[in-house]
C-alpha cells in the first residue's frame, strides 16, 4: 500500500502541469520526505527530531552547492590564466572540504536523534530517490523530445 502511495505521487508530478521552479522545488521536496519518511520507518518521535536535523544540514549543503556553481558559471576557458586556474582550484578545494566537514557533522547530528541502522539506510534512501527523479525526468524528455 505504502509503495502504491510513493509510485502514485510520482506520477502526480509526472503529469501535474508545469509549475513556476519554486513550486516544483517544494513538490519535490514534498516527495523526497515522503519517501524518506517511509523507507526510513520513522515514528512519529523520531520524525520530529529528525527533520529538523535534517533539513537544517540541506541547507547547508543547497548554500555549498550554490556556492560552487556561482565560481564555476561564467568561466572562459580561453582567457583564464593560471594564476585565476590555481585560485579556482583553492576555491573549489575548500568548498570540497566543507562538505566533507558537513557531511561527518550530519552523520554525528543525527546519531543523536535516530539509530545508527537509519543513519546509514538514510543514504541508500537517498540514492534510491535521487534515480526515481532522475528517471521520471528521462521519462519526460523522451515524451517531449516525441510531442
Amino acid at each position: 500500500m505504502k509503495n502504491t502511495f510513493i509510485t502514485l505521487f510520482f506520477i502526480v508530478l509526472t503529469f501535474s502541469a508545469f509549475g513556476q521552479r519554486k513550486e516544483r522545488q517544494e513538490r519535490i521536496q514534498a516527495l523526497k520526505v515522503a519517501f524518506i519518511t517511509e523507507k526510513l520507518e520513522l515514528t512519529s518521535e523520531e520524525a520530529q527530531r529528525f527533520w529538523p536535523v535534517y533539513n537544517a544540514i540541506e541547507s547547508e549543503k543547497e548554500t555549498l552547492r550554490k556556492e560552487a556553481q556561482s565560481i564555476r558559471r561564467g568561466l572562459d576557458f580561453e582567457t583564464l590564466t593560471d594564476a585565476e586556474a590555481n585560485k579556482l582550484i583553492t576555491d573549489m578545494l575548500g568548498i570540497e572540504n566543507r562538505k566533507h566537514n558537513l557531511h561527518s557533522k550530519q552523520v554525528n547530528d543525527l546519531l543523536k536523534v535516530i539509530p545508527a541502522k537509519k543513519v546509514i539506510l538514510l543514504k541508500v534512501v537517498e540514492e534510491q530517490f535521487n534515480k526515481r527523479m532522475i528517471a521520471e525526468l528521462k521519462k519526460r524528455r523522451e515524451k517531449f523530445k516525441k510531442n
